[in-house]
This record gives C-alpha cells, sequence and structure tokens, in this order.
C-alpha cells in the first residue's frame, strides 16, 4: 500500500521534529514511491526500530515473567516457613504448658514433702518434750518418796514438787502451744 504524499510528508515531519515512527505490523503493509529514496529510508528505519522496541518490549516481559516466577517461588517458601514457624510455635507452646503442669506438680511434691517434714519434726519435738516432762516429773515423785520413806524434811520438797509439776505443765503447754501456732501459720490453705 503507498500512501499519499500528504501522510507521507506528516510521517517524515513528526519523525523529524518529535522522533517519533511507525510501529507494529502496518509497517509491512507500507510501501514507498519508487524512487523514494527518504520515505524508503523512513520506513526501514522504523521496522528497524520496531524490532528493537518489540526486541526490548519482549526482553522486559521475560524479566517480568522471571520476578513473577521468582516472587511465587519464594510466596510458596514463605507459606511453607510460615507453617512450620506455626508448628513450632505450637509445640513450644505445649512445651510451655507441659513444663508449667510439671512445675506444678513438683510444688505440689514438695509442699507436700515439707508438710511431712513438719508433721514428723513436730511429732519428735512432742515426744521428746513429753519425755523429759514425764522424766522430770517421776525423778521428783521419786525423791520426795525416798525423803517422805526416810523421814526427813519433806516441806521444802514438797513445796518444790508442787511448783515442779506446776511449771512442767505449763511448760508442756506452752510447747504444744507453740508448735500447733507455727502449724496453723505455716498452712498456706487457711
Amino acid at each position: 500500500m503507498i500512501v499519499d504524499k500528504h501522510i507521507r510528508d506528516f510521517l517524515l515531519e513528526v519523525s523529524d521534529k518529535r522522533r517519533i515512527h511507525l510501529e507494529g505490523n502496518i509497517l509491512k503493509l507500507i510501501e514507498a514511491e519508487e524512487g523514494d529514496e527518504e520515505f524508503s529510508l523512513y520506513l526501514s528505519t522504523s521496522l528497524e526500530k520496531d524490532k528493537e522496541n518489540r526486541k526490548k518490549r519482549l526482553d522486559v516481559t521475560k524479566q517480568v515473567q522471571d520476578r513473577n516466577r521468582e516472587l511465587l517461588e519464594s510466596e510458596s517458601e514463605n507459606i511453607r516457613i510460615n507453617e512450620e514457624l506455626k508448628i513450632a510455635l505450637d509445640s513450644a507452646e505445649e512445651a510451655k504448658i507441659k513444663a508449667l503442669a510439671a512445675k506444678d506438680a513438683a510444688l505440689t511434691d514438695l509442699d507436700v514433702l515439707q508438710k511431712k517434714s513438719q508433721t514428723e519434726l513436730i511429732g519428735t519435738i512432742v515426744k521428746v518434750a513429753l519425755l523429759v516432762i514425764l522424766s522430770v516429773g517421776v525423778i521428783t515423785t521419786i525423791m520426795y518418796a525416798i525423803a517422805m520413806m526416810t523421814d526427813k524434811d519433806t516441806q521444802i520438797i514438797g513445796s518444790t514438787w508442787s511448783n515442779m509439776f506446776g511449771i512442767l505443765l505449763t511448760n508442756a503447754f506452752s510447747i504444744v502451744g507453740t508448735i500447733m501456732g507455727v502449724k496453723y501459720a505455716s498452712d498456706k490453705d487457711k
């Protein structure tokens, strides 16, 4: 197809002033008149520029496609990593819960053990205190009985014996009261 002179001049003017050439498949349809070297040169230059531009666009398209492919691979990798992190976080949370349960069980066992040792210690203290009280009472009673059998003056021993039993009884209640107070104060449930 040969274009008329007006279109030919317009295309050459746009090419000179604005450096814009025709592009695309229309270049395959347009032909220069015989002997019109200037328009032939324009058409060949336009074809070359069109080929270059197509090649650049194709390269850009390939780069975009490659980048899109990389982004899709990165996205799938990110999804996989996020899933692994979620699984690891869930596992850590479960481990934390198990550790807290184990800690609570250990604290409960420790509390039971402490209460058991306190109870055993209190029992031992009470037994020793009662043994001391009984032994002092028995020894004082034996001494008082010996003094009565040997016709010695028992007035001092009698009052001492009476005072001794009062003191021992008071101390026994004091010890038991103190132990019960300590046990009550250390009881966490109340």
